[in-house]
C-alpha cells in the first residue's frame, strides 16, 4: 500500500491515533474482561491479556509522543525554529525518554533483558562521530539499537530507514524533524538512494552516530536466498559464494556504506550484532513466544577510521569479512550466552 501524502498523515493519521488511544483507554476494562475470558482457550500464560496490554501501551505511547511533539512544535514558533540546535536537542531528549518508557514496559511485560558486550561505542573513539552498521533480525531490533545509542551512549543518531515506517505517526513526525532519511526508490532507482545516504552522512559532529542496516531488511531464510540470487544475477559469483557460507545474516549491500565512508572519512566504525530475537521471523513466531522471556545480547566492535580500506573493492571485501565475523558470532551465541 503506498504511503499517504504528508498532509494526510498529519491531519488524519496522527489525530486518529490520539483519538483511538482515548477510546481504547476509556473502554479498557471491557477489553480486559474479554481478553481474560479468552485466556483459558489460548495456550500460554494469559496470552490474550498480555497482547492487549502490549498493544494498549504502544498505542498510548504513540499518542503521548504525538502530543509532546505537538507541544514542541508550538514552543518552536509553530515549527519555525524546530531545526535550531536547541530544538533538535530537545527532540533527541524526548526520543530518549519515550524509549526508556517503552523498554521499561518491555522488561516488565515481556520479561525482556538487554546485555551489551564488547566495545563501548561511547568511549572507544571519544570525540569522533560514528558510522554504526547493524545486522537486522527480529521485531524491534532497531528500537533496541537506538535506545542504546541515545540513552546509554549519549549519541545523536542519524538513521537510514524504510519509507513504510512513516505509517507510524509518532515515528513519522519525530524522525522527520531530525536528520534522518526514509528511503524509497526514486526515479533513478538505487543511485538516488545511495546519494541520499551520502548526503545524510555529510557533516557529522562529535556526538553523532550514523546508523545503517546494510542488509536492507530483516533476516529471513527466503530473503537470504533472494540476496544470493541477486548477487548471481549481477555476475558477482564470488560474493554469492561468500554469502552462501553465511547462514544467519543476509549478504550486505555495500552501496550505502561506501557513500557514508566517502562523506565521513574521519568517522569511527561500529559493527553491531545481536541475538535473542532470531527465531521470531513471523507474526506467528512472535505470538508463540509471548511472553518472550528473552535475553538479548548485543555485541559491539569498534574500528578506527585508519583501519578502513581505501579502495572500493577492498571496502566491499572488508564489509563481507565483517559480516562473516558477525555470522560466526551469531552462530556461537544464539542461546543468549555471550562467548566473545
Amino acid at each position: 500500500m503506498p504511503l499517504p501524502p504528508r498532509w494526510v498523515r498529519r491531519l488524519l493519521l496522527a489525530p486518529g491515533v490520539v483519538l483511538l488511544a482515548v477510546a481504547v483507554v476509556t473502554t479498557l476494562p471491557v477489553w480486559a474482561l474479554l481478553a481474560l475470558a479468552a485466556s483459558p482457550l489460548v495456550p500460554g500464560r494469559l496470552r490474550p491479556l498480555r497482547l492487549l496490554w502490549i498493544g494498549t501501551v504502544y498505542l498510548v505511547w504513540d499518542a503521548a509522543a504525538l502530543l509532546a511533539l505537538f507541544l514542541l512544535w508550538l514552543a518552536s514558533g509553530f515549527g519555525v525554529r524546530k531545526r535550531s540546535p536547541a530544538f533538535q536537542r530537545a527532540h533527541y531528549v524526548l526520543a530518549g525518554r519515550f524509549l526508556q518508557v517503552l523498554f521499561w514496559q518491555a522488561r516488565w511485560t515481556l520479561r525482556l533483558s538487554i546485555d551489551v558486550v564488547g566495545t563501548d561505542p561511547d568511549t572507544a573513539l571519544p570525540g569522533r562521530p560514528k558510522l554504526v552498521l547493524c545486522r537486522h533480525a527480529g521485531p524491534g531490533d532497531s528500537f533496541i539499537l537506538i535506545h542504546a545509542l541515545v540513552n546509554w551512549f549519549h549519541r545523536e543518531p542519524r538513521i537510514v530507514l524504510k519509507e513504510s515506517l512513516q505509517w507510524d505517526p509518532a515515528i513519522d513526525v519525530l524522525l522527520n524533524r531530525l536528520p534522518n532519511r526514509f528511503i524509497a526508490p526514486g526515479p533513478d532507482g538505487r543511485d538516488t538512494m545511495i546519494a541520499q545516504i551520502g548526503h545524510l552522512a555529510t557533516g557529522l559532529d562529535d556526538d553523532d552516530a550514523f546508523v545503517i542496516f546494510p542488509e536492507g531488511g530483516n533476516f529471513t531464510p527466503s530473503r537470504r536466498l533472494r540476496a544470493i540470487a541477486r548477487l548471481r544475477s549481477l555476475g558477482l559469483e564470488r560474493m554469492a559464494l561468500r554469502a552462501e557460507r553465511m547462514q544467519h545474516v543476509l549478504a550486505p549491500q555495500p552501496g550505502g556504506l561506501l557513500a557514508a565512508l566517502d562523506a565521513a572519512p574521519d568517522a569511527g566504525i561500529i559493527f553491531v550484532a545481536h541475538t535473542g530475537l532470531d527465531r521470531m521471523l513471523t507474526v506467528t513466531d512472535v505470538w508463540r513466544e509471548l511472553p518472550m522471556d528473552k535475553r538479548i545480547v548485543m555485541r559491539f566492535w569498534s574500528v578506527p577510521p585508519e583501519e578502513v580500506p581505501t579502495g572500493r573493492q577492498e571496502r566491499i571485501d572488508w564489509l563481507f569479512d565483517w559480516w562473516a565475523r558477525i555470522d560466526g558470532w551469531i552462530a556461537a551465541n544464539r542461546d543468549g550466552v555471550p562467548t566473545g
